[in-house]
């Protein structure tokens, strides 16, 4: 254990559930001062379970800084309470993660002055880029012209899992954090509330020959996130608006405008069920989906940066 001017630092390889509690309140505070979310799904997901090494700072008891080690040791996230900032909390959380592993990379959401500062006095260069891309769903959406040779259906659970895994792995080669999803990682996204196998659309073509009768060609997983109100000294909204989750293309059937046709898919759904806004997020550097994007209405709404040491 650490401790600094006012404050303790702990390391921990499971949450009880009353710190869980803690690190969400932490992350909502934080949020409300910032306004963006300042953990990601995974990291969200990461506090149930093992795998994760979890930090802890603490001042007389309270909970005011947490950081995130991932289970494979490449990524980290931390977030510090807006009112125990400028204390070296963060700074604290920071080198403690890159003594773990020094090779690691950390995720700032909204590439705030604050992370930009702290990331620059520790020699980190930004790594990586992601942008979260928003659209009105007021604003009329093209028709879907889904190509000849494949139809849509949604997602069959108990049925498409390992198929689904397989074309997610090859769609994703160059993003393991996307394409190493493994069993547990789907399973524990659809035991979500959120989950809906009915926004899990599916392209399919017929295999030649047929003997299995489909294949899994492409797919496009929407969700819902609810709106969501807090309470407290830092009560905030977030509002109810639909996300393009993930978009995929097995890599044997590009090049026939499924994406396209998917992403449209998706979009109506959403409208459908009474959206009026739409998020997405997308590698930067993923200049080909970037331009779709764009091309279908998107602009970009905020940037997270993945830093790590130059």
């Amino acid at each position: 254990m650490a401790t600094g001017a006012g404050y303790e630092l702990s390391e921990h390889d499971r949450l009880d559930d009353a710190t869980r509690a803690e690190v969400e309140q932490l992350a909502g505070s934080a949020a409300a001062y910032d306004g963006v979310d300042p953990l990601g799904e995974h990291t969200l997901l990461a506090l149930t379970g093992d795998g994760a090494r979890h930090l802890l700072a603490r001042a007389d008891g309270t909970l005011v800084g947490y950081g995130q080690l991932d289970g494979a040791g490449s990524v980290a996230e931390l977030v510090v309470s807006p009112e125990f900032r400028g204390r070296g909390i963060g700074r604290a959380l920071l080198e403690h993660l890159l003594e773990r592993a020094p090779g690691l990379g950390i995720w700032a959401h909204g590439d705030l002055p604050g992370a930009r500062a702290l990331a620059s006095s520790l020699g980190l260069v930004r790594s990586r880029g992601l942008l979260q891309m928003r659209r009105s769903l007021d604003e009329p959406l093209p028709d879907v012209d889904l190509p000849a040779g494949f139809a849509l259906r949604s997602f069959l659970p108990g049925l498409d899992e390992q198929e689904w895994l397989s074309v997610n792995a090859r769609a994703f080669t160059d993003l393991p954090d996307q394409g190493g999803w493994t069993t547990s990682d789907l399973h524990q996204r659809m035991a979500a509330p959120w989950f809906d196998p009915a926004g899990f659309l599916i392209a399919t073509t017929a295999m030649d020959p047929p003997p299995q009768g489909e294949r899994i060609a492409g797919f496009h997983w929407t969700k819902i996130h609810d709106r969501v109100r807090s309470t407290g000294p830092d009560a905030h909204e977030h509002e109810r608006i639909g996300e393009v989750y993930v978009v995929g293309i097995d890599p044997s059937q590009q090049g026939h405008g499924l994406g396209r046709a998917l992403t449209l898919a998706g979009l109506h759904r959403l409208k459908a069920a009474g959206l009026s806004t739409v998020m997405l997020y997308v590698d930067d550097a993923n200049a080909a989906a970037v331009g779709l994007y764009r091309a279908l209405g998107f602009a970009t709404w905020q940037t997270d940066v993945e830093y790590r040491r130059g």
